[in-house]
């Protein structure tokens, strides 16, 4: 995920330029948005468990509907068990303790019926029931949430392409500029005015300046590619920023703290769901103690025989039969399983109260350091943007001086070079105040506004 960079790495980044291959497809940041909601990976997963628990309350319902099973079976005993009868059943003349051994069954037999039941009562159902509407619930708060995390990546990406924007103007002006400050020293030095070695500073100067440009071209397709990514968009695509840092608004939406609901925070509204699921499983394992009742029907035939195409002769040897009735169950003792859960569930509801106290509080936290931030990078950019214009007061000041042969080239190399650091601080600057926005808006549980059917 796209984090604040260090000020070393920032200013490779920023130090790009805009190529043509960029520039078929020119998008807002809320088109980019738009584009990351729908093709965002994790967005799209969360969109699809929004489905699953769909399906899951349908699954839990189906449990409270009449369920109906057909059942056919054939059976070949080609070794019928024996079982031993008295011999006197079959001879009268027999011994009383004599036994004989008869086959206890029929080679071929067959049965078919249908059952149906149909639950009257059980309180896990309707906990159950519950239980799969607020998981739909939950579902939905991980689906804004996933939206909220796009918005966080996407706006920063988005905000470090328009930086290097501005630093590619800057670059620019500092490129022509050397560019026409070579050119004059040098022909001063062709006609007497000038030093060798001012040529040479200028040209490193210059020199450094053109590598920061062919650099600059390879770093604009990495930082294409990390908003790309970030909005789940090919790297392949080619695509162009259509605002700029004018179209930004630096102030944060005027709000007012006292009026901040911890309801407002995505994370908040997740463990209030997760809380009210660990009540439903506290509530279940409660309504197990109670009995459950169920209508019951079944109705069928079967046969048993020695010829095998008598099965399925479906003539007066299939006997059929069916009754109807209704099933209790009555849990006794089960070791006190029951009792362990609920004990599990005390536990893990005390365990959510301390991890939304603790919530609460890093929310706080949070809240006060985004303010606090704001406030500083705000300032600081307000400082760095007059310095940097300072600086090229100076530099203009000192070249004048140069050109007029009352100033020194070192003095114009420093000035050049002070110029150059205090764009490098404004960069810096400039795409820490828009970062703290973005963390000030979070904080306060705005950057993203869901919509009522989300």
């Amino acid at each position: 995920m796209l984090k604040i960079l260090s000020n070393s790495w920032l200013y490779w980044i920023m130090l790009v330029s805009v190529t043509p291959t960029f520039a078929q497809a020119e998008l807002t940041l809320e088109q980019c948005l738009k584009y990351g909601y729908e093709n965002q990976v994790m967005v799209r997963n969360a969109d699809l468990d929004r489905e699953l628990a769909k399906a899951r309350i349908g699954e839990t319902r189906a449990d409270g509907l009449p369920q109906i099973d057909g059942f056919a079976d054939y059976s070949n005993y080609w070794n019928v068990q024996d079982a031993f009868l008295p011999a006197v059943i079959f001879d009268p003349n027999a011994p009383l303790d004599e036994f004989v051994s008869v086959p206890f069954g029929q080679q071929y037999n067959g049965n078919a019926s249908i059952g149906a039941s149909q639950m009257l009562f059980d309180g896990s159902y309707f906990v159950g029931l519950n239980a799969a509407k607020t998981y739909k619930d939950l579902s939905d708060k991980d689906f804004i949430k996933s939206r909220q995390d796009i918005t966080e990546q996407i706006t920063k990406a988005y905000y470090t392409v328009l930086v290097t924007q501005v630093a590619l103007d800057l670059i620019d002006n500092n490129y022509q500029r050397l560019d026409t400050l070579l050119t004059e020293t040098t022909l001063m030095y062709e006609n007497g005015f000038a030093e060798k070695i001012d040529v040479n500073r200028i040209q490193v100067q210059f020199n450094n300046t053109e590598t920061q440009k062919s650099r600059a071209n390879r770093n604009l397709e990495q930082a294409y590619y990390i908003l790309k990514f970030q909005m789940g968009m090919p790297l392949s695509e080619p695509i162009q920023l259509a605002e700029t840092i004018e179209d930004i608004d630096f102030t944060v939406v005027e709000y007012d703290f006292a009026q901040f609901r911890y309801q407002d925070r995505i994370e908040v509204s997740q463990l209030e769901v997760t809380r009210s699921l660990a009540e439903l499983d506290l509530k279940n394992n409660k309504v197990k103690y109670l009995p459950s009742l169920d209508a019951v029907a079944n109705l069928g035939a079967l046969t048993a025989t020695n010829v095998r195409g008598e099965v399925t002769d479906f003539d007066d040897k299939w006997l059929g039969y069916g009754f109807f009735g209704v099933r209790l169950q009555l849990p006794i003792f089960d070791g006190l399983r029951k009792s362990y859960l609920i004990q599990q569930n005390r536990i893990q509801l005390a365990q959510i109260d301390n991890d939304m106290r603790y919530l609460k509080y890093s929310i706080d936290l949070e809240q006060e350091q985004a303010k606090r931030d704001f406030a500083n990078s705000l300032e600081n950019l307000r400082a760095q943007e007059e310095n940097m214009e300072l600086a090229l007061e100076v530099y203009e000041t000192t070249n004048i001086k140069y050109q007029e042969g009352i100033g020194s080239n070192l003095e114009v190399v420093d000035a050049e070079t002070s110029y150059k650091d205090a764009q490098s601080n404004y960069f810096n600057a400039l795409y820490d105040v828009l970062i703290a926005k973005v963390d000030m808006e979070k904080a306060l549980g705005i950057l993203y506004q869901h919509t009522p059917e989300e």
